[in-house]
């Protein structure tokens, strides 16, 4: 991050004021023109006149305040990153959570669906054997009554005959 050289070029200048002035390149904040302008500690460096500007120092403090704004864009760039990564993963991790929702209600209705036609193939099943029992005992009540039709017949014949048979005898 930032170990790079940059091959950009930066030209400034101090105007009459000594305001710095970024003639092209870098734009630089009133802060970092600020602390540019404060004096460095005495560590053998040589100091002018007042109001004079240390050409080097400047370009050494300039370049210290790029590598630490670069730093800094260069941390919220990977901060971005790894925040669209998490992003990405909770999408990922959101998308599997649903697609294993869904899955298992289409397993649920798929076997909600094979109950209903097993459940719809018994009661046919139901049906054909309560119909088949039902043409079974209207034939059983019809040889019945068909029975019952011959018994009464005969019956009635017997009683006629006995009946004539009495009033013959007793005449």
């Amino acid at each position: 991050m930032g170990g790079g050289g940059s091959t950009r070029r930066v030209t400034f200048e101090a105007d009459e004021n000594e305001n710095i002035t970024v003639v092209k390149g870098v734009r630089l904040s009133d802060s970092v023109i600020d602390r540019m302008k404060e004096p460095s500690s005495p560590t053998g460096r040589q100091h002018r006149a007042p109001g004079a500007v240390n050409d080097e120092e400047l370009k050494k403090r300039i370049a210290e305040e790029l590598a630490l704004e670069r730093a800094r864009r260069d941390s919220e760039a990977q901060k971005r990153r790894l925040f669209g990564k998490l992003l990405e993963r909770e999408r990922i991790s959101s998308n599997e959570h649903l697609t294993r929702a869904m899955l298992r209600e289409r397993a649920a209705t798929e076997e909600e669906r094979q109950k209903a036609q097993r459940f719809a193939k018994q009661l046919e099943e139901k049906d054909r054997e309560l119909k088949k029992h039902d043409a079974y005992y209207k034939e059983q009540l019809a040889r019945l009554e068909e029975r019952s039709a011959q018994f009464y017949k005969v019956t009635t014949e017997q009683y006629q005959k006995a009946a004539d048979e009495v009033s013959a005898r007793f005449k």
